[in-house]
């Protein structure tokens, strides 16, 4: 199925792929295996899951054969063969597993991933290409999925395929939850409390929003200039998203956000109050506690001293008549 009309984007644009935690752990394993053979080198497999039209579940994947020229991207080698052997053999397993699509390492799009994915329709009707960033250095999901199809030109020039994006979410079952939660155990501090975490994730999710918002910038500095075209449809997108955005021009609204942020503030300088007398209360108690026990202590030496006087005094008594008894015996006229 290729995309020709602005239904059909529109369609697709609506078009969520749930990329499951399973796909993201495979892939990163075949990715570690083929980088001690070559660094550089992308990984490419087969997508397995549901297509159902708005959602397409991505719950499982295997990993296929695949070279390319360095030097020339569009030499690529892919063995068919082995794509319909394993194929049939996911289906013995579960029948409900269809290929949907494929991925790829990237993690960018490639000039050979048009000639791929014409390949992969062979298999697949409308097969969705994920590219899974498994250096990732940007805060975000490491997933981007896309769809082929056939831009129409507004000058009405040669329609040419390329790649249309849509939506990744990353979405786990109760069973991927627990394996993913005992992978990470060892990963988690265990040191670092609720609210400390809450906040590292607050602030990691503010990184990437601030991310997508150059990313923003910078498409709409290369239309201003002419380097892009324009698109209607991402224009329309994105003032759509700038409606949404409040009129801080507006008292009632400025207002508002004043209020809300004094009351946040406020628990904040009541718990902070409270943690310091806490704090306070626990040093005064460990103070006291201290000195009791130094009190007890000198108690215990001041009692037994005499006693250890008067077993050194009879010690000593014992010491001299046992002298006096030896004198006795060795002297010869005493006797």
């Amino acid at each position: 199925m290729v995309a020709t009309s602005t239904e059909q984007l529109t369609a697709l644009a609506n078009t969520t792929v749930i990329v499951h935690p399973l796909v993201l752990l495979s892939v990163a394993d075949h990715h570690a295996r083929a980088a001690a053979r070559s660094p550089h080198k992308r990984v490419v497999g087969v997508l397995l899951g549901q297509d159902n039209g708005k959602t397409v579940n991505v719950a499982n994947s295997f990993a296929i054969p695949f070279e390319e020229d360095d030097k020339d991207k569009k030499t690529w080698f892919l063995d068919h063969n082995y794509i319909e052997g394993m194929w049939e053999m996911f289906k013995k397993v579960n029948a409900r597993e269809r290929m949907i699509g494929w991925y790829h390492s990237g993690p960018k799009l490639r000039a050979s991933d048009q000639e791929i994915n014409e390949l992969f329709k062979r298999f697949i009707a409308r097969p969705v290409m994920v590219i899974v960033d498994v250096r990732q250095q940007a805060v975000g999901i490491p997933t981007d999925a896309y769809f082929a199809v056939e831009e129409i030109k507004d000058d009405g020039t040669e329609t040419r395929k390329t790649f249309f994006h849509v939506p990744s979410a990353i979405e786990a079952e109760e069973a991927e939850e627990i394996g993913v939660e005992h992978l990470l155990r060892d990963i988690k501090d265990s040191t670092t409390t609720t609210l400390s975490t809450r906040v590292a994730e607050q602030f990691a999710s503010l990184r990437g929003l601030q991310s997508r918002i150059l990313e923003i910038r910078d498409y709409l500095q290369a239309v201003a200039s002419g380097k892009y075209p324009v698109n209607h449809q991402i224009v329309y997108q994105l003032q759509d998203a700038l409606n949404l955005l409040p009129d801080l021009a507006d008292p009632q609204s400025t207002g508002a956000f004043i209020q809300n942020t004094n009351d946040q503030l406020l628990v904040v300088y009541l718990s902070s109050l409270a943690r310091a007398v806490i704090a306070l209360h626990a040093l005064v108690d460990n103070k006291a506690a201290n000195g009791n026990a130094e009190l007890e202590e000198g108690k215990q030496e001041a009692s037994s001293k005499p006693e250890g006087k008067a077993v050194s005094e009879a010690d000593k008594e014992k010491g001299k008549k046992a002298d006096e008894a030896e004198k006795k015996d060795s002297d010869p006229k005493s006797s």
